[in-house]
């Protein structure tokens, strides 16, 4: 069986590096990294990959219009949003996400989220109100 392919997209470094740590034991295929979203829409066309984990806030065009970006070039992967702004979850999962993940809460939801979304499954874990 193909293990399934994760593209990561984000434009701080030591998110990437997070992500790969976070996923290295796990029977995922990274695939590769693109510091913004312009070069993570490039290689999700090159790549194919099964899953895209992809920020928000990034210099020049955020997360949520790449992701229409992607869904209008034809790309099926399953998005993955990771932002510290829980407010966008709603816009994000209209924009065509299938997971939603709170950055305070990577470290327990990212597999969920992952496993979820392979299996065309929503998720969405947001920080609860009123916690630092």
């Amino acid at each position: 069986m193909e293990r399934p392919r994760v593209l990561l997209v984000d434009d701080m470094p030591e998110m990437i590096e997070y992500f790969r740590e976070l996923l290295k034991t796990d029977y995922y295929d990274l695939i590769g990294a693109a510091p913004n979203a312009a070069m993570g829409l490039r290689m999700a066309q090159e790549t194919k990959p099964h899953i895209v984990l992809l920020d928000i806030s990034m210099p020049g065009m955020n997360g949520i219009g790449r992701a229409r970006r992607l869904r209008a070039s034809g790309c099926s992967a399953a998005i993955v949003f990771v932002s510290s702004h829980d407010a966008l979850a709603t816009e994000a999962m209209k924009a065509g996400g299938s997971a939603f993940i709170s950055k305070n809460l990577i470290t327990s939801d990212l597999r969920v989220a992952i496993r979820e979304a392979l299996t065309g499954q929503s998720f969405v874990s947001v920080w609860p109100q009123g916690k630092p």
